[in-house]
């Protein structure tokens, strides 16, 4: 035991220097844990920022398809309710234009799609059985069917 006090009496400044380099390691090494940490915690949210925009672009989509389904059906409600004044031109394209007080539909005959002006905006929904049953009641009324 005497030969302890001897070398810590003479090489206290090695002691010294040791007990600081433990600190400055100790203190490294958490901060590398830290930045491991950190870099673990970034990854982890571009990951889910990554899952994330897919589930915000599938959302979109559903919005997107929701809000068609919605303008269609307004649509049709102000379309049924002008349907009798509705009117039907043939382009010199070979297009069509049929238009009430306050909905205007344009496309071609044998399309899959209409697009629709409503409220001073304008949406392309699919051709179904209602969108060609008003189409045909603007024929009429125009005196082509």
């Amino acid at each position: 035991m005497d030969f302890l006090m001897e070398f810590i009496q003479d090489r206290w400044f090695v002691i010294a220097g040791a007990i600081i380099v433990l600190f400055i390691v100790v203190k490294l090494v958490k901060t590398v844990m830290k930045w491991v940490l950190i870099i673990a915690l970034l990854a982890g949210l571009y990951y889910y920022g990554a899952s994330y925009k897919d589930q915000l672009l599938e959302l979109g989509g559903a919005v997107g398809a929701q809000a068609a389904a919605e303008v269609k059906t307004q649509v049709v409600k102000a379309f049924g309710d002008e349907v009798k004044e509705a009117s039907y031109k043939q382009n010199a394209d070979g297009s069509f234009t049929v238009t009430t007080k306050s909905v205007r539909l344009d496309g071609k005959p044998g399309e899959s799609e209409v697009k629709v002006t409503f409220m001073n905006r304008s949406f392309t929904v699919k051709m179904d059985d209602v969108m060609k049953a008003l189409i045909d009641q603007a024929k009429k009324n125009a005196g082509l069917q």
